[in-house]
């Protein structure tokens, strides 16, 4: 049973990196990047501990994830671009 709850909740979180990822105007808060690559190593470090091989995985995956915000919200952060939540487009009208 615990498995499978850690599962589902991996699952959710890494759903939403997914969608941060795929969403590609979406530039994180540091603060944010920082807090999930943390919590998602911690699953990733339990589960294996508890031997949970599918929340272990799931949960890796999220990490690979936020590192790609990571890598995105530097590069904003380098550019001068937002880095608080989605960046609007702009219009010349």
């Amino acid at each position: 049973m615990v498995s499978f709850l850690l599962s589902v909740t991996f699952a959710c979180g890494l759903f939403v990196a997914v969608a941060h990822v795929a969403n590609r105007r979406f530039v994180a808060p540091v603060y944010d990047v920082v807090a999930n690559l943390v919590a998602f190593a911690s699953a990733v470090a339990a589960s294996s501990l508890l031997h949970h091989w599918i929340p272990a995985l799931l949960a890796a995956v999220a990490v690979g994830c936020w590192v790609v915000l990571a890598v995105r919200t530097a590069t904003a952060m380098r550019d001068g671009r937002p880095r608080v939540g989605q960046a609007l487009e702009t219009s010349d009208a």
